[in-house]
Parts: structure tokens; sequence; C-alpha cells
């Protein structure tokens, strides 16, 4: 899904490119009706398609020996610059920065550097496939960061799998970096390393399984308001599932101004609420879920997903892969025009053609090859771009409320807001810098930035940085410094 996106992406220099790209994406599905017919038609087709990218994967990743590597920033012309560099003249800066610890963001790249922190314990669809397994799926996101926000990330899978372990590490590591990216983590223990790492550290902690899934969810729920004349605080959402995702955007929506009794979850039990038999063992094994049972679903309601959705605006579904974890029977119960995200991948807990005939006027998934895909790529670039930019000693629910908000405009101003366009796709390059400069401005205004850049600052800075990265790499590429596949594939 990425992959293709990305591939696509490196093709692309210019707007114009882009809208190409877009308008003949637009057209491969068209009629929405014919979806899942010709989903089913290309099944086979599309199985031996990944079947020969996982082929690609190997061969590549064997000739490529990874996907990062270290380059450096400044010149080198003969031995004598190290001298500069290294010593005796880096002991000035040394002493400069042990005497002020805020200046490891101005003299090296700490600025712009951030950690992919894993266990490997959740990874992708994989599952508890250990720290040497998440290896190439961190060098996999290191990538997209670099490509996309201009990020120096590095990809730190650890042999580490209890929550305390993975926090102290954590707070060992903070001096070499601008930030850490928490990834493929486990719930529950994920809320509680996030939760913990915010309050120890002095630099933004981002968990994208969390964070980055509540964001651009939040995006996609302001645009679907709209079009169906609903607003944020009025509406009624139910979350399907109680893990990391919905868990996030539960508290992320909340922080939006939703009333928190107005959301309704349901876990694999039922609804939550304060009355359920488990909530003592609830309390113990997830305080976060437990919290949530507590404040949400003022009318206490219990059953299942039926009773849930009866009346219901919005239902957000992050569970288990479908096809049929979701049946047609509750999305019935909903109000007129209601919104649907199935967020399950590879295969949403729906297929959107059903949950339309089923009533839903707006229906989104994780998937590209769909109207609406709700991506975490939107989000985490730019919001970890805009934190380092300002140095931000924090990345607060706030500061995602600020990104969802921007991203939700964004798509507003394109001027092709639908029912089968509420989001930007990763080809609308503009995103990345206005929504960094949007955290950026965020952070500035909370008190948390170390560095105060105006918003017509940080834009450019963004701007800058990003367009570098990508000019790098290009220009890598055309000199062969990155061999092209088709000698890799050889």
């Amino acid at each position: 899904m990425f992959d293709d996106q990305l591939n696509d992406c490196i093709k692309l220099n210019t707007v114009s490119n882009r809208k190409t790209v877009s308008a003949s994406a637009g057209t491969a599905f068209r009629d929405r009706n014919d979806r899942e017919s010709a989903f089913v038609a290309m099944r086979t087709k599309k199985s031996k398609k990944k079947k020969d990218h996982s082929k690609l994967a190997i061969v590549y990743s064997k000739y490529y020996g990874g996907k990062m590597q270290t380059v450096p920033k400044v010149p080198v012309t003969s031995l004598d610059d190290f001298s500069i560099w290294y010593t005796p003249g880096v002991a000035a800066v040394s002493l400069a920065v042990a005497k002020n610890h805020d200046l490891s963001f101005e003299y090296t790249n700490r600025w712009n550097t951030l950690c992919v922190l894993t266990d490997g314990s959740r990874v992708l669809g994989l599952g508890d496939i250990g720290p040497e397994g998440s290896l190439p799926v961190m060098e996999g996101k290191a990538l997209i960061y670099k490509y996309l926000g201009g990020v120096d990330a590095v990809a730190v899978p650890v042999n580490a799998h209890e929550p305390d372990k993975i926090i102290e590490l954590a707070t060992y590591i903070e001096p070499a970096f601008g930030a850490i990216h928490l990834e493929d983590i486990s719930s529950p223990k994920c809320f509680q390393i996030l939760d913990s790492l915010r309050e120890k550290l002095t630099i933004p902690v981002w968990h994208d399984d969390q964070q980055g899934t509540a964001g651009v969810t939040l995006a996609a729920l302001y645009n679907s308001l709209i079009l169906t004349n609903r607003k944020l605080v009025d509406s009624k959402i139910v979350l399907f599932g109680a893990g990391a995702a919905n868990i996030a955007a539960a508290r992320l929506m909340i922080s939006a101004g939703v009333p928190p009794g107005h959301l309704i979850m349901v876990d694999s039990k039922g609804i939550l609420n304060s009355e359920r038999e488990d909530i003592d063992s609830m309390m113990l094994q997830n305080k976060w879920k437990y919290e949530l049972a507590l404040k949400t679903n003022e009318e206490r309601l219990s059953g299942d997903i039926d009773v849930a959705a009866a009346g219901a605006d919005v239902l957000i579904a992050a569970s288990m892969p479908g096809p049929h974890t979701l049946s047609a029977s509750p999305l019935r119960k909903m109000n007129k025009d209601a919104i649907l995200f199935a967020l399950s991948n590879p295969v949403p807990e729906i297929w959107p053609g059903e949950a339309k005939k089923a009533g839903m006027r707006i229906v989104a998934t994780g998937r590209s090859d769909f109207p609406n895909q709700v991506n975490n790529s939107l989000v985490f670039p730019s919001v970890m771009r805009g934190v380092l930019d300002v140095r931000s000693r924090g990345v607060p629910d706030e500061v995602i409320v600020t990104a969802a908000q921007e991203l939700a405009i964004f798509a507003r101003k394109q001027g092709n807001l639908s029912e089968e366009h509420i989001l930007p796709t990763m080809m609308d390059w503009e995103i990345y810098p206005l929504v960094s400069s949007a955290v950026g401005e965020k952070c500035v205004k909370m008190g948390i930035a170390r560095k105060n850049l105006s918003r017509k600052q940080l834009y450019s800075k963004a701007s800058e940085v990003i367009e570098r990265a990508k000019k790098m790499i290009h220009t890598l590429q055309e000199t062969h410094l990155i061999e092209p596949l088709s000698k890799a594939g050889r």
C-alpha cells in the first residue's frame, strides 16, 4: 500500500505531475458500486503481485544491505578539516554544550534526529516477531521520515520487553535525540510507556499506533461531520475495538471537545461501562480502558455493537481485519447519513460497498485502493518536523489536535471535498510544511518550545529541510550513488 505510493512519489517532482497521477488514481475505481466485484476479479492477480513484491523486497534488501545510511553534512576538503570537526576544535563545542545542554540542539544534529524505538512485540500484521524481525520495518519508517519530513530517524529495536525496562532505556538515550518515536509495541504496555515517557523526558515522545492513528482519524472526522452537517460536540460516536488506536482516538477526541459521555466504546466483551462484571480486573490490567469505561457512555448502555450503534452518527472501527468482523446489522441502526471508518488492514472490518448499502454516507478505510484512506503517514512526518524545528519539550494532545485541524482545512481548501475525498493524499506535498508550521506555532504558544519562530519562519524552514532531503535522494539516484532497482534485481 504505502510502498506503491512512495515509489510514485519518488518519481514525481512537480505539482503538475502530482495532479496527473492523482487524477489517474481516481479513475481506477470511479464507480464505487463495482469496486468490490472488481476487487474479487483482481484478487488472484493482486495476490500474485503481492508475492512478487515480497520476493523483490528480499532481493533488494540483500543487494542494498538495508534502506538507510549516514551521510555527512559538513565539507571535508582535506584531513586538516578534522581538526575542526573533531579534535582539537571539537573540544570548544563540547564545553559549550556541557555548560548549556540546550546548545546540543544548535551545535549538533540532535535538532533533526529521532529514534524509532520498538521491542518488536506488535509489528504490522506479523505480531510479536522480536526486535531483530522488526528492524526492516523500522528502517522503512526511517525512510518515510526522511523523504516526507526531512527528519533523520534511527531505527532502534531493543531486546527489552518489560515496560519499566523500555522506559529506563529511553531515559538513558534521551541526550542523543531530539524526539523519540515509539513503534509497534503491544497493548496495553504501550500506554504505560508513552504516558511515563511523556512525563519523564524533556523531548517529544510519539507513539504512532496511538497518536498518529488518532490524529489522522480526527482530521477525517472533522471533514466528514461538515459534509453530513454535524457538529463534533453534538455527535454520538461509537468506537468498535478498544486497543491502542481507539483508546488514543477517544482521548484525542475528548481533548478536541467531544463530551466523554457521547463516546461509546465496544470491545470483545461488549460495551464499556462502569457496571461491567470485569470492571475490577480491568482497573488492574488496563487502567486506560478502565478510565474510559468510567467516563464514556453517559446512557450506561450495555450489550453488543448493535445496541451501541443504535442512533449513532459515527462508528470508528479499529479492531480485527475483516471483511466480516463488522456486519451490516448495526450500521442499519445508525442515524441517517452516518459515517463509518473501518480501519483494519489489510482487510477492513466490512467492505465499503456493503457499508454503503447499509446506509453509510461516508466510508473510510486504511487502504489506498478505496476512497478516503486514513493514513498515518499524513501526520507523523509533519508533526515531528514541527516539534523538532522549535526544539519542543513535548508533543501534547493539543498539538495533535492542531495537526488534525490543519490537515482537514487543507483538504477543504483543495476545493474538492466530497464523500469520497475527505483527506489529502501523500502526493499533496504542501501538507507537510503546512502542518509542521502549525504544529511548531502551537508549541511556541504553549510555552514548550526552546526556539521561538513565527508561523512564516517555520513554514520556510520546514519547506527548505524537506526539499533538501528530496533533492539529496534524487541526486544520489541520478548519480547512481544509490543504484537503480533494475541493477539490484539482476
